[in-house]
């Protein structure tokens, strides 16, 4: 970078949003210091501050190339460490809105780690980093500003075993304390409006097992994913981690919780629509028992629309916009942003709160639509309704439909949902008449017991919307 910006910046939450953020900031300020209340681990582990750390986590094509950016060699590191690495579609059995898309590579790398190896080493390489300190076991008390509000000038804190409040100065504060933020309340105490919030309760519950299987268990893929319908409202995902190990997550919507009873867990996983992950599992090495996690709902705060912000504080990662897990966007959504803020922070000048917030919100819209458009389909999920979300979920319906014959359909909508090229590709004319016609085939409930003969190199859609005929 061609300057350095003040003297110090500080990230609140070693979540892995605020790892990235330290990341990005490590070029821009001399010093920066991430803040967590937890005490965290020298080695991968899970840890108290990331409770949903023991449940299957998704790091989809576009996070892994924005991480693989910010941490040269970090791919080449998770495999060494165990973590499955393959094809998006031709190694991973995509079950949406009933049906099986067709398998084919797409292009697309599937990189299966645990979130708390994905997390570790991130950290461990965060660490490494001269000018980065981390500062743990304290808790976050507030802000300090300038007496007129109009600037954060640091963070209040307080060590956990005890001790009096302490201030730690800087230029810049990023909060990456996830869905538990304060920065609305925080805003309001300096005289600012709290952001506008979108909502989406979904009531999900779900619970997760891990299991040793056999070898080229299920049919040499790394991974299936059955997302949930109206007529058919559970889902589960099976995903191959590091450690030969295989990780079951089940979920219900609305109050539909999965058991955390062995028997009753496996009797969910049985009552799936497609018997893939009760087959898989129903025989295998239970490696732990089951452990359950709450979601009540999905929830943006939109930043952007605020006229008045301070300077000197920028909020990113889940406490901007936390989505329904099932989607599996989360992390990768985190390392896009912070691939934003990179833009905001090169050259020397100081990140204006208003334009980052426009351009987070620009990174946020897409996967925001697809899991909103998704779970409005549910008649019992509160939200609001509104004409894009209705047209988005219609459309998607009718593309899962046609993707489940159409390798180059289903390798196009894995693109946008990888986060690797952006939703205006779906809309092409050449891709709306594909959809359109391969929706109109007879529906099925039921698919081959496998596609691989149906595994083959196809051309992919570039990000500018071009399509193969």
């Amino acid at each position: 970078m061609s300057g350095q910006i003040g003297d110090r910046a500080v990230v609140l939450g070693a979540s892995l949003a605020g790892l990235l953020a330290a990341r990005v900031l490590a070029d821009a300020y001399p010093q920066v210091t991430v803040i967590d209340r937890d005490q965290l681990p020298q080695t991968p582990m899970n840890r108290r501050g990331v409770p949903h750390g023991r449940h299957a986590h998704g790091l989809l094509t576009g996070g892994q190339q924005a991480l693989e950016e910010l941490f040269p060699g970090l791919t080449a590191e998770l495999v060494a460490h165990g973590a499955p690495v393959g094809d998006v579609l031709a190694n991973g059995r995509w079950y949406l809105n009933g049906h099986r898309l067709r398998q084919a590579h797409a292009g697309l790398v599937a990189l299966s780690p645990s979130r708390p190896l994905l997390e570790g080493q991130v950290r461990a390489r965060v660490r490494a980093l001269p000018n980065v300190t981390c500062l743990d076991s304290h808790d976050i008390v507030g802000l300090a500003a300038t007496p007129d509000g109009r600037r954060v000038t640091g963070a209040r804190v307080l060590r956990r075993a005890g001790g009096a409040e302490e201030l730690v100065d800087a230029d810049l504060v990023v909060d990456a304390t996830g869905r538990g933020s304060r920065t609305p309340v925080w805003l309001e105490a300096l005289g600012y409006p709290r952001p506008q919030q979108d909502q989406v309760r979904i009531g999900l519950g779900y619970a997760t097992r891990t299991y040793r299987l056999p070898p080229d268990t299920p049919d040499g893929d790394l991974a299936v994913l059955q997302t949930a319908t109206p007529q058919h409202p559970r889902s589960g995902v099976l995903l191959r981690l590091e450690g030969d190990r295989w990780m079951v997550t089940l979920g219900g919507r609305l109050g539909d919780h999965p058991p955390t009873d062995p028997d009753g867990f496996l009797g969910f996983a049985r009552s799936l629509r497609f018997p893939d992950i009760y087959e898989a599992v129903r025989e295998a090495e239970p490696l732990d028992d089951p452990v359950g996690f709450r979601f009540p709902a999905s929830v943006r705060h939109r930043y952007e629309r605020l006229d008045r912000f301070p300077d000197g504080l920028l909020v990113m990662g889940d406490a901007v916009c936390s989505f329904n897990p099932v989607y599996g966007q989360g992390m990768s959504v985190a390392a896009v942003e912070a691939l934003a803020l990179r833009r905001h922070v090169e050259g020397g000048a100081a990140a204006s709160p208003r334009r980052f917030f426009g351009d987070l919100a620009r990174v946020v819209d897409a996967p925001w639509d697809i899991a909103v458009g998704g779970d409005l389909a549910f008649p019992g999920v509160q939200g609001r309704r509104t004409l894009k979300a209705r047209l988005v979920s219609a459309y998607l319906a009718r593309l899962h439909a046609a993707a489940a014959h159409d390798v180059s359909l289903a390798s196009a909508f894995l693109r946008v949902a990888s986060l690797v090229a952006p939703p205006q590709i779906l809309l092409d004319p050449r891709i709306a008449v594909r959809v359109l016609r391969g929706s109109l085939r007879p529906a099925t409930d039921t698919v081959v017991s496998s596609n691989r003969d149906a595994v083959r190199t196809v051309p992919t859609l570039s990000d500018r919307g071009d399509a193969s005929p």
